[in-house]
């Protein structure tokens, strides 16, 4: 019997259920049943919306080129940190380079050509004030002169273009960070006829990151900013991650008809374990409830009249069911009542069913706000004896771990 007592002890405890109990009805044979039961208790119930997000850095600057050409250097590589203006690349300089001199070229000759048809329009004036011209004659030297001074502004203003280019062959660090991808080697060719090709993406920030999630419409009114977020990742399953909601983004997306809405979550991350694009399972603590009476969850599941007992069918409660607010702000459940049973108090007799009111539920408890008193005893569950019970427990264990 003692070895009995002690399994019992050890699942419930992995339940983190209050000291349980077996009570036995019938014959006192190998195939008899049991009623495996729990105490009443006092502790926190935290209600979660469940969803599913993805990690990025809080800023990540794409780096691009607004030229054309060959990628002649790379002076940066993945995971490296870079400070703002660092060089992380160059392309092939020299059809830039010829650019510019060509353009210097080109204007030089057009500033000759507008100092000539300067002193031409000032000799035709003179003449013209001596009455030797006409007056259409001043007027085409001044119209000569007028155009060379355009063309001196035009090439002007392309030389300036092309030293532009020139400088945009060299690729720079445009923040401080750290770079997540390079997207381009050596002797590569970068086309930039109609957006900027990207080069690098460089993280600002990796020891702040946030997490983007998608809530569905029916849960997103219990979502505030400056809720607790608690979250998991595949890389460290034995861990949980805290963060909080910092914004709620007013841009539905519609996929297979489901409405979700973005909710952005900020995320310490000074230890650098958490890296970008890691897909997290979250859940938004919505409606906490401290110092709380509660009942496991499974007590709210157990039904002697499928189990061939006389007794009346438990009222069915929405486990997880999304809570209404009240003025103040609290939470409470939308369900009512809810049934658990407790367990007979002589051979052979049936559980007697107890309705009390709940309120939040984890999943794993349920707060019991009116009808249930501490330290009393209810069910949550059913065994057989002997080798059926140590196969229940034992998959109970596991389930629960």
């Amino acid at each position: 019997m003692s070895k009995r007592v002690r399994i019992v002890v050890s699942v419930t405890g992995l339940a983190a259920v209050a000291t349980a109990a077996w009570v036995t009805f019938g014959k006192a044979d190998a195939k008899q049943s049991a009623f495996l039961t729990a105490f009443v208790d006092r502790g926190t119930v935290v209600q979660s919306v469940a969803t599913t997000g993805t990690l990025t850095a809080v800023t990540t600057v794409k780096v691009g080129s607004q030229v054309s050409g060959i990628i002649a250097t790379l002076h940066s590589d993945f995971n490296q940190k870079v400070q703002k203006g660092q060089l992380l690349a160059t392309l092939d300089p020299t059809p830039f380079e010829a650019t510019v001199n060509e353009t210097r070229a080109q204007l030089d000759r057009v500033r000759i050509a507008a100092l000539d048809s300067e002193i031409k329009l000032k000799r035709q004036r003179a003449l013209f004030e001596a009455k030797l011209i006409s007056e259409d004659e001043l007027q085409s030297a001044k119209a000569l002169h007028d155009q060379a001074v355009a063309q001196v502004t035009q090439l002007e203003a392309t030389l300036k273009k092309a030293e532009t280019n020139l400088q945009y062959s060299v690729i720079r660090a445009p923040i401080d960070g750290v770079v997540v991808s390079r997207d381009y080697d050596v002797g590569q060719t970068v086309a930039a006829s109609f957006q900027a090709p990207t080069l690098f993406t460089i993280a600002e920030d990796l020891t702040r990151m946030q997490l983007t999630c998608q809530v569905d419409e029916a849960d997103i009114g219990q979502v505030r900013e400056g809720q607790a977020v608690r979250f998991s990742v595949d890389a460290y399953p034995e861990r949980d991650f805290a963060g909080k909601v910092s914004q709620i983004r007013l841009s539905p997306q519609i996929t297979n008809n489901v409405v979700t809405y973005p909710v952005i979550v900020e995320v310490d991350n000074a230890d650098l374990k958490l890296l970008p694009g890691m897909t997290a399972d979250v859940r938004v603590q919505v409606a906490r409830a401290e110092n709380a009476l509660r009942v496991p969850a499974s007590a709210l599941r157990f039904r002697p009249e499928l189990l061939g007992m006389n007794g009346e069918g438990p009222r069915p409660v929405a486990a997880g069911a999304a809570p209404e607010r009240r003025p103040g702000g609290e939470a409470r459940a939308t369900t009512r009542t809810a049934r658990v049973y407790q367990p007979p108090q002589k051979a052979n007799g049936v559980p007697s069913p107890v309705d009390f009111t709940p309120g939040l539920t984890d999943g794993q408890f349920v707060e019991v706000r009116d009808g249930l008193a501490e330290g009393a005893r209810i069910v949550v569950g059913l065994a057989t004896a002997q080798g059926q019970e140590m196969g229940g427990l034992a998959g109970m264990a596991r389930g629960r771990h």
